[in-house]
């Protein structure tokens, strides 16, 4: 994407937020094109809110700068940044009624009172309020009242909105209407929106540009169309909707193995027989009840209607589960077949292939690594202090409840399941992350202890 610096209204420049010893947002950087409807999408925890907060002025970076229209506004105090926020929890005053409520920020700037009220009632129009404006607060329904906190905002003509998770206390039908509204009026307006939320779905119907984070970074900047169709990596991919994701081998250009079988694609780049990770969309699998005419075959586990399409998940005859949505039922234990067609099939480069840390020996038969000591397979000329590099395969690694079994502590932080395992994100006491491919079922946030063999440490010197 290339932009003249001068259509960015805001710059974002490796923004760094600790709180006490925890890393909130870690070198984020962003720029946002004016008028651009611009979503930071992300689970709880992600630091999406405390970039907002950066934005409104409403905290300080540790490191980096923000710029809007050119101007290094990191240190500039809220009242002063030419924009206005939109909380969760609307901030209205309940004692004002909903006129003085839009005309709050007004009566602080001293503006006349003619140019107040023109500028009310066409907020109020803008919102579709109209007849509400000597309403009390309290008697307004959520849905009104987000609107009058929409108003609020922008009367005062703010050249950015920022809005945070404003929706997520209506229930869902009003919060389909209101996603249509705020689409609407970011057409009307003509203001750059900038719109936090963990509700993907919504990031999808409403930006034009989506910021995807997890834990203090942007793992992905794109359309909703790039972020969906060519996720960057598992994260993003198997937060965005619902996904497929599996271990493959890149054979050649345009040929994938995955499932047990080889599949034509259209990806080309990775290089010969490289581990590779697949994502298939759930819509994108085809069954047939015929099977000698797909091109693999399994069995039907389950189908549950959801309103629109079946949810299907079939066991492979290789021991696969996947997940299908169709338009036609079949019935559980009924054989099927499937075809998943090339470009339906999009490959990403693996993150990893095993475990990787930097340690060092304390003696022949023990090395340090993630500030603890594990025994290893005996190793010749040692003294201690040597340094060393250590890899653990995924699936060499134990986890266990109880934590007098392992070597050191964790968390189970991410979980994704690939068809026939688990590979899971373990964070460890010193904040590093441990990666685990299991076949039990643990949930997120499940304290666990490690404990890795001696054998399955491979360790070589630096």
């Amino acid at each position: 994407m290339s932009h003249l610096k001068d259509d960015f209204i805001i710059e974002v420049n490796h923004i760094s937020k600790n709180f006490g010893s925890k890393c909130v947002l870690d070198d984020v950087s962003i720029s946002v094109k004016r008028g651009e409807f611009v979503t930071i999408l992300g689970p709880s925890g992600c630091g999406k809110t405390t970039l907002l907060r950066l934005l409104a002025g409403f905290g300080n970076a540790d490191e980096g700068e923000i710029k809007i229209n050119g101007e290094d506004i990191t240190n500039t105090p809220p009242h002063k940044r030419p924009v206005n926020t939109v909380f969760q929890r609307y901030a209205l005053f309940p004692y004002l009624n909903v006129y003085d409520n839009i005309a709050f920020g007004l009566k602080l700037q001293k503006i006349q009172e003619d140019e107040i009220d023109m500028r009310v009632r066409k907020a109020l129009k803008m919102v579709g309020m109209i007849d509400y404006e000597w309403r009390d607060i309290n008697s307004l329904s959520g849905g009104q009242q987000q609107r009058v906190a929409i108003a609020r905002a922008i009367v005062n003509r703010p050249q950015v909105l920022l809005l945070d998770e404003p929706l997520a206390a209506l229930d869902l039908k009003m919060r389909k209407d209101m996603q249509m509204e705020l689409k609407e009026m970011h057409k009307t307006l003509g203001i750059t929106f900038i719109y936090v939320t963990h509700d993907q779905e919504e990031a999808l119907t409403l930006s034009d540009t989506i910021v995807v984070m997890s834990e203090g970074t942007v793992q992905q900047i794109g359309t909703p169309m790039d972020i969906y169709n060519e996720p960057k990596n598992s994260f993003v991919a198997d937060f965005i909707g619902e996904s497929n994701i599996l271990n493959g081998t890149m054979i050649k250009d345009k040929l994938v193995s995955f499932l047990g079988h080889e599949f034509e694609c259209v990806d080309s780049g990775f290089g010969e027989n490289v581990p590779v990770d697949v994502v298939i969309r759930p819509e994108d699998v085809y069954l047939l009840n015929n099977t000698s005419s797909g091109m693999f075959t399994g069995t039907v586990q389950s189908c549950i209607f959801k309103g629109v399409h079946y949810e299907i998940v079939v066991l492979t005859e290789n021991g696969y589960e996947i997940l299908i949505q169709d338009y036609n039922a079949f019935e559980v234990g009924s054989e099927v077949g499937l075809i998943i067609k090339p470009v339906d099939i999009h490959v990403m480069e693996k993150e990893r292939t095993c475990n990787t840390f930097i340690g060092k020996m304390i003696d022949k038969t023990h090395v340090e690594i993630l500030d603890t000591s594990f025994l290893c397979e005996e190793m010749e000329g040692i003294e201690g202090g040597e340094k060393v590099k250590v890899e653990v395969p995924f699936d060499k690694i134990d986890l266990m409840d109880n934590e007098d079994e392992g070597n050191l502590l964790g968390d189970v932080r991410f979980i994704l399941y690939k068809g026939n395992h688990y590979h899971l994100t373990v964070r460890t006491e010193t904040g590093e992350n441990i990666y685990v491919d299991t076949h039990d079922v643990w949930d997120n946030r499940d304290l666990v202890s490690v404990r890795i063999p001696h054998e399955d440490l491979k360790i070589t010197l630096l």
